[in-house]
């Protein structure tokens, strides 16, 4: 209700065309907020109200709007407008706007840019993906508190957060970090080197981005420098950037999970060409796999015929196994995403899923074997509790392992999704389960 009755606000000063109350508007509000309500208004009002406010503020504000919407604004914007905009816009922020333009756009955009923003682009392009920011502080050791102060003070409209300044040396090598509230504390005549942490937690510049933002969630960073192969520092990656990427990874690892691939953009906005496209692949795949089920339904023809009792119990056997492989795929592929598991934990990890997927094995059989005496007597309860017991083991060890294994392949074990781990383990049920009750039921074996 708020956001609606602020965007009837808005459009009735930009029908009015009231410069100095637009300016107002954005001024007194919360700029997530502010975005929020810019985000629900037409292109053509967004690209009227940019050329109202101040740029600073419009280009915090064009940063907050979702990467779909950000795409057609600029589309809409007149290159000198554009270039202002994109001149203005936090560091990181920009970079990333960048990246998602047409090469040919951007090359028409980045002439018009001064030396040390185009520099700084190029930088920040070449590290820790785009989720790095120039927009820090750094502190001499030899800076008393006093000094360090005044330049924070100084520095801070430019930069992404004061809550941490970096100490580094001549040249530039990473030395420390100081925070706002030790310098606050501070004596100030005392020297920066005495207060700072020379303990300090940091990314690598070739480090892949996801590696960063464990160590964030890991050690609760408000950010984390940054250095290159010289120990120098290059930029810092804030908490809030570190959660636009585990946001991102998490989706796409949904995606992959639904054995979909990555949407760029929203689901909302995606066009249904792009959407069988991602899907396409993978489900064709899947049909094939399932091939193998109905040859080994096929093979057993003769099993099948002989106790008809054997198809009822046919379609929940295999989807236990497939169900609990798909848990167990889930915990794994977390696991590992986390860093809470790595490769030599395998035999470990095998070991424990054998001893629960026996257990849950064993549970689901007993729950099973009474609609076997029902349906088909003692021989067919037996069938059936002994390949519940075999189907969930398999199963459990299939979607424990696939995933590991996609690792040492150096795939995303992401890819071990539950479709695929599914059909896995529907063949390998089959086969056990008519397996069984051939070596049991009089008259087969």
């Amino acid at each position: 209700m708020l956001i609606k009755t602020l965007v009837n606000e808005l459009r009735g000063l930009i029908a009015s065309k009231d410069g100095d109350a637009l300016r107002r508007f954005f001024v007194i509000g919360n700029p997530g907020l502010n975005a929020e309500v810019l985000s629900h208004l037409d292109v053509a009002e967004i690209v009227e109200i940019l050329r109202y406010i101040d740029p600073l503020y419009g280009a915090e504000l064009f940063a907050h709007l979702p990467a779909e919407q950000q795409r057609i604004v600029v589309d809409s914007l007149s290159r000198r407008r554009l270039i202002l905009l994109v001149a203005a816009m936090p560091h990181d922020d920009r970079v990333d706007l960048l990246k998602r333009m047409p090469d040919e756009e951007r090359e028409a955009i980045l002439p018009g840019l001064a030396q040390a923003e185009r520099d700084d682009i190029l930088k920040l392009s070449s590290y820790a993906g785009s989720i790095m920011t120039s927009e820090y502080v750094a502190l001499s050791a030899h800076m008393t508190v006093a000094e360090a102060i005044a330049k924070l003070r100084a520095e801070a409209p430019d930069a992404e957060t004061i809550y941490y300044a970096y100490v580094v040396d001549e040249n530039r090598r990473l030395r420390g970090l100081v925070s706002l509230k030790d310098l606050i504390l501070a004596p100030s005549h005392k020297k920066v080197e005495a207060i700072m942490n020379a303990d300090v937690i940091f990314a690598r510049a070739d480090e892949d981005q996801e590696e960063a933002v464990r160590k964030i969630a890991k050690y609760d960073l408000l950010a984390l420098p940054v250095i290159n192969g010289n120990e120098a520092l290059v930029g810092i990656i804030t908490h809030d950037d570190a959660m636009d990427v585990a946001h991102e990874e998490a989706t796409e690892d949904f995606h992959k999970s639904g054995t979909v691939g990555k949407i760029e953009g929203s689901l909302k906005t995606a066009g249904a060409w792009l959407l069988y496209r991602k899907r396409v692949f993978w489900l064709v795949v899947l049909v094939f796999g399932n091939i193998f089920s109905g040859a080994g339904i096929a093979y057993f023809e003769d099993t099948i015929a002989s106790y008809v009792a054997l198809v009822f119990f046919l379609p929940l056997l295999i989807d236990s196994g497939g169900n609990a492989g798909s848990q167990a795929a889930t915990l794994m592929v977390r696991a590992l995403a986390t860093g809470e598991v790595v490769m030599r934990d395998w035999v470990k990890m095998l070991g424990r899923e054998v001893l629960v997927a026996t257990g849950l094995g064993l549970t689901m059989a007993v729950a099973v074997s009474g609609l076997g005496l029902f349906r088909g007597g003692p021989e067919i309860a037996l069938v059936v509790a002994s390949t519940m017991v075999v189907v969930v083991v398999v199963g459990s060890l299939i979607g424990m392992s696939l995933p590991f294994a996609l690792t040492k392949l150096k795939f995303d074990p992401a890819t071990a999704s539950a479709p695929l781990i599914t059909s896995i383990a529907d063949a390998a049920g089959v086969i056990i389960y008519f397996t069984i009750a051939t070596a049991i039921l009089p008259g087969l074996a």
